[in-house]
C-alpha cells in the first residue's frame, strides 16, 4: 500500500489533492500534517470516503519535532509539501511568518525525508535511499519574478523573486534543490500558476470577488486591474502533480501552467456577468506594493516528458466555481 505525507492537506490545492488520490487509486493511505492556521479548514475533506486509509495530525511543519514524529510514525512512499503562507498582501505585513513555514518548515521536512529514507551509503559515500521514495515540492510561478509583455516562464528561467512570498518559496526550492545534488534525495519541483477552484480560500481573487458580487459589495481592483496571470483549475493541477509523482525524473522541475492568460480585470467583469450584476461594483484601488505585472508558464516540458496537458477551458472551469461558490454563499 502506498503512503503518502501530504502536508497542507486540509487548504485549498492541499484537499482538491487529497479527495483527488483517493478518487484515482484505491491502495492508498495518506496522512495529512496542517496546521489549522486561518485557510485550512477541516470540512475541505468531509467528503473523503469513510472506508479511505486517511489520518489527520495537526502540527507545523517549522516544529522540528512534530515533524520527526510523523517520519517515526510512519513509512512513507511520498511527500507532497503544500504547507505554505502564500498571501502576497500578508507576507507583506509580516514576511517572518511566510520565512518560517517556507523556508524552515520545508528544511525540516527534508532532513526527515533524507535521515528515514536513507539506507547506506555508495562507493563515493553518498546516501542511498529506499526504493520508490520520492519528495514533491509544490512551488510558484512566482519565484521567476515578473515578465513583459511577451514571454513565458521556463524550468531554466534564472529565479527572481520579488515579494516576500515569492521570495520565501524560491528560497525553499533551492534547499530542495540542494538536498538533491548533495544528498542525492530524489526530489522534484512543481511550479504552477494561479490556480482557481471550488474550496479556495476567499481572500484570493475569484472566491474574494464572487462573495462580494453576491453581496452586492465593492469588488475591489488594484490598480487598472490590467495585471495579467496564467489560470490553472485546481483539478488540472492535481492530475498534473500525480503525474510528477508517478513519472517526474529526481531532480526535475516541473513548470504547471493552464495556457489561460487572463487580466485581472477580464476575470472579475466576467464574474459580474455571470452573476448578472452590474460593473458599477468595480472599484480600483490603489495597486499593490511591487505587484508583478504578468506570468505565463511554458508548459512544453511536462507536456512532452510527462504527457500531461490540461483538459479544462477557463471559461467552463470559471462557471463550474461560480457555481461552486454560489451553492456555497446561499446555503
Amino acid at each position: 500500500m502506498k503512503t503518502i505525507l501530504v502536508t497542507g492537506g486540509a487548504g485549498f490545492i492541499g484537499s482538491n489533492f487529497i479527495r483527488y488520490m483517493f478518487e484515482e487509486e484505491k491502495d492508498l493511505m495518506i496522512v495529512n500534517a496542517d496546521l489549522l492556521t486561518y485557510a485550512g479548514r477541516l470540512e475541505n475533506l468531509d467528503d473523503i470516503p469513510s472506508d479511505a486509509k486517511y489520518v489527520f495530525r495537526q502540527g507545523d511543519i517549522a516544529d522540528e519535532a512534530f515533524v520527526n514524529e510523523l517520519f517515526e510514525a510512519y513509512r512513507f512512499d511520498f511527500v507532497v509539501n503544500f504547507a505554505a503562507e502564500s498571501h502576497v498582501d500578508n507576507s507583506i505585513k509580516n514576511p517572518g511568518v511566510f520565512v518560517k513555514t517556507n523556508v524552515l518548515g520545508t528544511q525540516n521536512l527534508l532532513a526527515a525525508a533524507q535521515k528515514s529514507w536513507e539506507i547506506g551509503r555508495d562507493g563515493d559515500g553518498y546516501p542511498k535511499y529506499t526504493q520508490g521514495v520520492k519528495y514533491i515540492q509544490i512551488s510558484t510561478d512566482e519565484v521567476y519574478g515578473a515578465l513583459g509583455a511577451t514571454g513565458l516562464f521556463r524550468e531554466d528561467t534564472p529565479l527572481s523573486p520579488n515579494s516576500p512570498y515569492s521570495a520565501s518559496k524560491a528560497s525553499g526550492d533551492m534547499l530542495v534543490g540542494a538536498y538533491h545534488h548533495t544528498f542525492k534525495l530524489p526530489v522534484n519541483i512543481t511550479r504552477c500558476s494561479n490556480n482557481y477552484g471550488p474550496y479556495q480560500f476567499e481572500e484570493k481573487l475569484i472566491p474574494l470577488m464572487i462573495m462580494k458580487a453576491l453581496k452586492n459589495e465593492k469588488l475591489p481592483v488594484y490598480g487598472d486591474g490590467l495585471q495579467i496571470r496564467d489560470w490553472l483549475h485546481v483539478t488540472d493541477h492535481c492530475r498534473a502533480i500525480k503525474r510528477v509523482m508517478d513519472l517526474g525524473v529526481p531532480g526535475e522541475v516541473y513548470n504547471i501552467g493552464g495556457k489561460n492568460e487572463k487580466a485581472n480585470i477580464h476575470i472579475v467583469k466576467g464574474i459580474l456577468k455571470a452573476l448578472d450584476k452590474g460593473e458599477d461594483l468595480i472599484s480600483y484601488v490603489q495597486d499593490r506594493l511591487g505587484h508583478d505585472q504578468r506570468y505565463a508558464i511554458d508548459n512544453s516540458k511536462i507536456k512532452t516528458h510527462l504527457q500531461w496537458e490540461p483538459i479544462y477551458t477557463f471559461e467552463d472551469g470559471l462557471r463550474e466555481t461560480i457555481d461552486w461558490y454560489v451553492e456555497k454563499y446561499q446555503e
